[in-house]
């Protein structure tokens, strides 16, 4: 029994990524081709989303040529792969708030938005800093926090404090403070419902852009292979590694259940194809019902 499908989209990419912003280290080794993506939870009545990317447009297209990013196309194409539209979706989670993740909250008109009160608040102070203390700033558009702030004014924001089990039936939220950013979050699914959840997948965000964060520069996959965390972070790179365990210790360890939407390899590993536009869709399950949207 499978109660969810999740899909991850692609909506941009940048072909040519410094292999040191993926991985702790690897300096002057070269680049790597970065999908920019979303990822579709679907089933049980609901239609919910990891992420939402960003907007071609204002500061958010600054940071998108400043990043190199090609290829550029909007929420409702890219949803149109997947047979849905932006009004359909009713939950989006925001791991964290770096522009192509948090910069598209207007075209989702339906959608309540999570996200952790402290990534959300950290900004805010971040923002209040002298130009000199900017590079925190580096992959963030301040208008996205300020479209934040108004979607609690509007009642479609949800500041969480913390780990939430069941924020939908069978999905959890779960916290890594000072990491990748001030309060990252990752989503466990758990698509057989259980507790203990022999079906679990997780949606890492940015606390996992690539396979060898999780097993190792050799890309083997062995639970005793070091963890190598991303190169781009806030807080610490101790506690990137620890949240890494905390997610594949949620899949009992098996490291293809943990998903770096970032990462361009997922087609080796799970069904695809490439759209009319040159953008990838992943199939990474489906539910009981659900028919496949790769195929």
């Amino acid at each position: 029994m499978s109660d969810y499908s999740i899909w991850v989209l692609e909506y941009c990419y940048v072909s040519k990524y410094h292999k040191s912003g993926v991985l702790y280290g690897a300096h002057n080794q070269g680049y790597l081709k970065l999908p920019y993506c979303y990822a579709v939870i679907k089933g049980k009545g609901q239609v919910a989303m990891v992420d939402v990317g960003y907007n071609d447009k204002a500061y958010g297209k600054h940071l998108g040529d400043k990043f190199g990013v090609e290829n550029w196309r909007n929420p409702r194409t890219v949803l149109q792969g997947i047979g849905l539209t932006p009004e359909d979706v009713q939950n989006v989670f925001i791991t964290h708030a770096h522009f192509d993740h948090f910069g598209n909250v207007e075209d989702f008109p339906n959608a309540t938005f999570h996200i952790q009160e402290q990534e959300l608040a950290k900004w805010v102070w971040a923002m209040s800093l002298p130009d000199r203390l900017r590079w925190m700033m580096v992959a963030v558009d301040p208008g996205d926090i300020i479209r934040g702030v108004e979607l609690a004014r509007d009642k479609r924001l949800k500041c969480i404090n913390g780990g939430v089990s069941d924020v939908l039936p069978g999905i959890d939220l779960h916290v890594a403070l000072d990491s990748h950013t001030f309060a990252s979050q990752w989503v466990h699914v758990r698509n057989d419902g259980k507790s203990d959840s022999k079906d679990g997948w997780v949606l890492a965000g940015d606390l996992v852009y690539v396979f060898e964060n999780i097993d190792g520069p050799g890309g083997v996959v062995d639970v005793d292979q070091m963890y190598v965390p991303v190169g781009l972070a806030v807080g610490s790179q101790q506690n990137l590694v620890m949240a890494t365990e905390e997610m594949m210790k949620a899949v009992q360890y098996d490291s293809k259940r943990v998903i770096p939407i970032h990462e361009e390899r997922l087609k080796d590993r799970f069904p695809s194809r490439i759209t009319g536009d040159g953008l990838r869709i992943t199939e990474i399950c489906l539910a009981d019902n659900e028919k496949s949207r790769v195929k």
